[in-house]
């Protein structure tokens, strides 16, 4: 876990954050007890992504939601790096909503993340991009409506499609 990770080298029972190994990790304190990677803070405030209250595929925060790294070009299972060109910010839930999508339809994981790409190269987050975005997740959602999962579960969640209307 990350939380003992970060408790490495302190006498056991004390909660004194060793300073020098978040340091080294590139992690930085940005909310109260949540650690983030030094890219994903400076991609949140240059995307000013509080002020304008949603992420890249146009979620707002819900409750339990954190800020997210996704990678868009070398994916992280092929160690792709935590830089700027090679990723967007999401909240966990869409974060995890993408995921479902890719296992399901590569072709729309595809055009989605080629327009977070486009937004990324922008240095901006463009409402028409967002929008397209919001058509291609309508119709997937239309698609595999009332789907299930192998174990049951069900495919597209409520809160996957709670979207900012633009």
């Amino acid at each position: 876990m990350l939380s003992q990770y970060l408790l490495k080298g302190c006498k056991k029972g004390t909660r004194k954050r060793n300073k020098y190994v978040e340091a080294s990790r590139g992690l930085s304190r940005f909310f109260v007890g949540v650690y983030v990677k030094e890219v994903t803070k400076l991609m949140i405030n240059e995307f000013k992504l509080r002020e304008l209250g949603f992420d890249f595929m146009g979620y707002h925060l819900q409750k339990g939601d954190i800020y997210t790294f996704h990678h868009l070009i070398i994916p992280n299972r092929n160690g792709g790096p935590y830089a700027r060109w090679n990723g967007s910010i999401l909240f966990s839930t869409p974060h995890s909503y993408l995921h479902v999508i890719e296992n399901k339809d590569y072709d729309v994981f595809s055009y989605i993340t080629s327009e977070m790409i486009d937004m990324n190269i922008k240095g901006y987050l463009d409402a028409e991009n967002i929008r397209n975005i919001d058509d291609v997740l309508r119709s997937f959602e239309r698609e595999y409506s009332g789907a299930r999962t192998r174990k049951g579960k069900v495919l597209i969640k409520e809160e996957y499609t709670r979207r900012v209307k633009l």
